[in-house]
């Protein structure tokens, strides 16, 4: 009896409990939200593009328009070597020169066949003359009744058989006349001479050695006008035009200044870097400069 008064007392406190927590839970005021403040956007920078800048530097090749490699025109055994590397020459001088005993030779009996081809076709000339006049003759006398038929038209046919030999034998003189120019221009083959006045960079045979058609002999490249290309970012392609004023640094020579004009820029831009391909020319002395050094450029936007 005593267990059970104490089992309903505890549940009586437990319950009274639960009412007390209730009550000051229902009684305490809510507390507002603080709205939490969204991180600060930083500002978009302007448009570098429009911003005045004052030039713009690149790098490229110091070049010459003409600078070739030069290759041999027939095969043949190099017989004499007449320039070398670092040799100054001028348009047609003569650099090296193949063996051509055999097209010599050749080209004196090509020769020699024309002499002979002409001399026939003096003759046959002197024939049909010779036959035109026997003919004249041979109608005065069938017009006199002098000779028969057969005698006229036998005069007759001798001379159109005269022209037809005379007519051969010109056709056998123009063709001995391409013959030997053909012959003329493989014995000038055998002759290396220089495309153009510059200097000889580079000598790629010796003396003896066999060559074929095709192979390089020679490397010749002119000494002026240097020009240097170099490439511009696309923003340059309004502001840059002929004429120009750039300036030039080698790298290799960083105490020489020289001034260039632009002669020529790209039509197109590259759509792959965006640039626009420009090709200035020196303009004064160019004091060390030599062609392939590589040179910084200063550009100057035009105003």
């Amino acid at each position: 009896m005593v267990r059970i008064l104490g089992n309903i007392a505890l549940a009586g406190l437990l319950v009274g409990t639960s009412l007390l927590i209730g009550c000051n839970t229902a009684n305490t005021p809510a507390v507002a939200a603080t709205p939490v403040s969204a991180p600060a956007v930083p500002s978009k920078p302007a448009d570098d593009s429009r911003m005045p800048d004052s030039g713009f530097v690149a790098s490229g090749p110091i070049t010459v328009e003409n600078q070739v490699d030069v290759t041999s025109q027939r095969e043949g055994i190099v017989a004499a070597l007449v320039a070398d590397a670092g040799t100054v020459v001028r348009k047609g001088q003569l650099l090296a020169r193949l063996d051509n005993r055999q097209l010599a030779a050749d080209c004196d009996a090509a020769k020699s066949q024309l002499e002979s081809i002409a001399a026939d076709l003096k003759n046959w000339e002197a024939t049909v003359k010779v036959s035109q006049a026997d003919l004249d003759r041979t109608e005065k006398m069938w017009a006199a009744n002098l000779i028969t038929r057969e005698q006229l038209d036998h005069d007759r046919f001798k001379l159109i058989a005269n022209q037809y030999e005379f007519d051969r034998e010109q056709k056998n003189y123009q063709r001995q006349v391409n013959v030997l120019k053909s012959l003329d221009l493989e014995l000038q083959k055998t002759e290396i001479t220089a495309p153009f006045a510059g200097v000889v960079a580079r000598r790629y045979i010796r003396d003896g050695q066999h060559v074929v058609m095709g192979d390089k002999l020679f490397w010749v490249t002119a000494t002026s006008p240097l020009t240097v290309k170099f490439t511009l970012p696309e923003k340059y392609v309004t502001r840059v035009q002929r004429g120009t004023e750039i300036q030039v640094v080698a790298a290799s020579l960083p105490e020489e200044l020289h001034a260039a004009k632009v002669i020529s820029i790209s039509p197109v831009v590259d759509p792959a870097s965006g640039t626009v391909d420009v090709t200035a020319q020196f303009s004064g002395q160019t004091g060390g400069l030599r062609p392939g050094m590589m040179a910084n450029i200063k550009f100057q936007a035009a105003q």
